[in-house]
């Protein structure tokens, strides 16, 4: 039997470096809206994965069925003022996404904690001295958002021996982990010396990250602080007052992965502080060929009846 084909508009640049989405479609037909010829009608088709698109493609589409979000992140196809109401998207939960941003979360807090900053500036200088090291367990790290990517990025760093706590809108439960909710925010930013934010953006969370929230977050007796890591969404965090932060000691220090722009402008002033990390919205990087697998894997229980997984929840916004 034939297989429905998928309407891909991808246009994100690492598909080149990473393979083709096409290896994990194992031989489905796919019109590549970003390559192939646009026709007017994409009638019979009834799949379609998406990042970057045009606002009038869904409307093309009058068999489409199932929308799969190229990402973990659904902000963007929710914003799409042409997004069917009643056609369900699916986003993208993979274990290569889970254990990137994992790996990068452990980076930065390790990268602040351990005084990498500091020691790269003495190697630069010539300069020999040992900074005070105390134990992981001093060192309080608090992850907002506690999905996928929050819980696995608790564990890996409870692990490395951090006292770590998540927060999220609603209290969850996660064993060896002091999970926290909305009504608990202040309680939260006090016990903590590092805030990791791996928000979806909502209305909600619009600007959640800002200086009122930062200058909630505790001290640690000994190392630079407090810090601040954001690897979700770029429109959490209010840049201007992260600068100010850094310039008047409120914050000790920062690793952003994602901006309110990107990419971020050549002239923010962010790219001249010496204990500001910045990376270019890599942090948990697709991999294409999984992404591929993935989406084969979810169109092959739907057709087998038994249904999509990781459906997105649009009146939450992810």
């Amino acid at each position: 039997m034939s297989k429905s084909p998928l309407l891909l508009s991808v246009s994100f640049t690492e598909a080149e470096q990473l393979g083709d989405v096409r290896d994990g479609l194992d031989g489905r037909p796919v019109i590549d809206w970003e390559k192939d010829e646009r026709p007017d009608s994409l009638a019979g088709v009834k799949y379609a994965l998406v990042w970057k698109f045009d606002h009038d493609l869904f409307d093309r589409m009058p068999d489409l069925e199932v929308i799969f979000n190229a990402g973990a992140g659904v902000d963007k196809i929710l914003a799409n003022p042409n997004l069917p109401p009643d056609i369900p998207v699916v986003r993208f939960v993979d274990p290569t996404l889970t254990t990137r941003m994992g790996e990068w979360v452990c980076l930065q807090v390790l990268t602040h904690f351990r005084q990498q900053i500091q020691y790269s500036k003495q190697q630069r200088n010539n300069y020999w001295q040992g900074l005070p090291q105390p134990e992981a367990s001093t060192m309080n790290v608090g992850i907002m958002g506690m999905g996928v990517l929050g819980q696995d990025s608790a564990q890996k760093l409870k692990t490395l021996g951090f006292n770590v706590s998540g927060w999220s809108r609603s209290k969850k439960s996660i064993d060896g982990i002091d999970c926290y909710d909305a009504s608990e925010t202040e309680a939260f930013l006090a016990r903590n010396h590092v805030i990791v934010g791996l928000l979806p953006y909502t209305p909600d969370t619009h600007g959640f990250f800002n200086r009122a929230l930062f200058e909630k977050i505790g001290k640690h007796p000994v190392l630079p602080s407090p810090i601040f890591i954001n690897g979700g969404r770029g429109g959490s965090q209010v840049e201007i007052d992260i600068i100010c932060c850094l310039e008047d000691g409120t914050l000790g220090g920062v690793s952003l992965d994602v901006f309110e722009t990107e990419p971020l402008s050549s002239d923010s002033p962010l790219w001249g502080f010496e204990n500001a990390i910045l990376t270019p919205h890599v942090a948990s990087d697709s991999d294409v060929v999984a992404l591929g697998k993935y989406v084969e894997g979810q169109i092959q229980r739907y057709e087998a009846g038994k249904g999509l997984q990781n459906l997105v929840d649009r009146s939450a916004g992810y």
